[in-house]
């Protein structure tokens, strides 16, 4: 099988713009590609997870990435799949998360300077220093305002009002590409597939200024059965980053996707060959919980390594096993958190990180889907001692979220 074949079999390819030459770029490795991430946040979530797998395909097959971080693009702000305009960053805080993805990304991609080995460059070293009316001249007529309007990048804009700040991510994006063309020979763009309108500008641009061909290929977004993105909703972000996000809590998130997700999950952002894949997509019953315990252990191999992934293993199964909390993720007090000698059972379940509020807390109490020791909590009032947070308390809300309390 070839690499393309395999990535249309593993469900990634979405759209190409000219699949026989496309083919024969990947398939023998003379693909120089890039993908761009802009700096919106100070790590990468799992949603991030198709691009990163996907360079990592490209680079074993012979093909060199070029991870391109959005230091310039994230000033403006990719309107995108968007009904709202994103939050305006600072110079300093763009810098400062696109630190963080370049250590993140390092996981996965092998960087250095060998033929296939992965570049990293920031956009902001191309796109700061350029001045406004030379930009025009030089690329303003190769971009027609009737089909811009029409791209499907500003769809979801147009019934608020898209800002002419928004209005001009296309031609960033697609200057990126004409430069990167230019400077270093990469040749084919990929990205998700809410961005096929920018990345077509950007096949365009160098057509038309340059008289040559260039490439674009969009990979499958990653979404539920419901259709809702996976692991990088705003507000309820799925993190890399170990202290926005737990290697147990990460491996929690991927143990407890949908039974229909499972396999699709598999098959898009694991390395597991496709044939056991398939193998497991004809599991029933409990057999479908052994295949979310493979993803959740493969997922967060990759992301905190064999270690952490083998401890959250470890966790879950003893959680919902015998009922032990020894592996539990930890959550510690101090003593200024106490008050009358022990803490409230609703700001415990806060301090926690179990529940977002005391309102919260409260109503998880009284429809019985708290436990504390194993114990259900009937008491909205219930006073946790100090005595017994020395020790340890352990926690569960509803079925699948557990933590283990103690004061320090």
């Amino acid at each position: 099988m070839t690499l393309y074949d395999e990535l249309v079999a593993r469900g990634l390819v979405a759209q190409v713009t000219d699949e026989p030459e496309i083919k024969e770029l990947i398939n023998n490795g003379k693909a120089i590609f890039y993908i761009g991430f802009d700096c919106t946040a100070d790590s990468l979530t799992a949603g991030h997870f198709v691009a990163l797998t996907l360079m990592r395909r490209m680079q074993l097959a012979g093909n060199k990435p070029i991870a391109l971080i959005g230091g310039g693009t994230t000033m403006i702000g990719d309107p995108s799949g968007r009904t709202d305009m994103r939050k305006m960053l600072t110079k300093e805080t763009i810098d400062y998360n696109a630190e963080c993805f370049r250590r993140q990304m390092a996981k996965f991609i092998d960087f250095g300077d060998g033929p296939s080995q992965a570049m990293m460059l920031n956009n902001a070293d191309s796109l700061l220093n350029l001045n406004y009316v030379e930009l025009l001249r030089e690329v303003g007529a190769c971009f027609s305002v009737n089909n811009m309007l029409r791209a499907e990048c500003y769809k979801n804009r147009m019934e608020r009002g898209l800002s002419f700040l928004e209005f001009n991510y296309m031609i960033m994006q697609s200057y990126d590409f004409y430069h990167m063309f230019q400077e270093f020979g990469c040749n084919m763009q990929l990205g998700g597939n809410d961005q096929w309108s920018n990345m077509l500008g950007g096949t365009e641009l160098i057509r038309r200024k340059l008289g040559k061909d260039a490439y674009a290929l969009t990979v499958t977004l990653l979404t539920d059965s419901q259709g809702n993105k996976m692991g990088k909703t705003a507000g309820n972000a799925v993190w890399l980053d170990p202290n926005k996000t737990s290697p147990y809590e990460f491996y929690q998130y991927w143990r407890n996707v949908g039974d229909a997700d499972v396999i699709n999950c598999l098959r898009m952002l694991t390395f597991l060959p496709l044939e056991q894949i398939e193998e497991m997509a004809a599991w029933k019953d409990q057999q479908i919980n052994t295949a979310k315990e493979i993803l959740a252990y493969e997922l967060t191999k990759m992301v905190h390594g064999q270690e952490e992934a083998e401890k959250a293993q470890a966790a879950a199964r003893a959680l919902f096993g015998s009922g032990g909390g020894e592996e539990a993720p930890v959550t510690e007090l101090s003593q200024d958190d106490l008050k009358d000698g022990g803490i409230d059972i609703k700001q415990l379940l806060v301090k926690s990180r179990l529940c977002a509020s005391n309102s919260e807390a409260r109503q998880n109490i009284s429809q019985g889907g708290v436990t504390c020791d194993g114990e259900k909590v009937t008491d909205l009032f219930l006073l946790v001692p100090e005595a017994k947070l020395r020790e340890g308390v352990l926690l569960r809300r509803g079925k699948k979220s557990y933590r283990k309390v103690v004061l320090k």
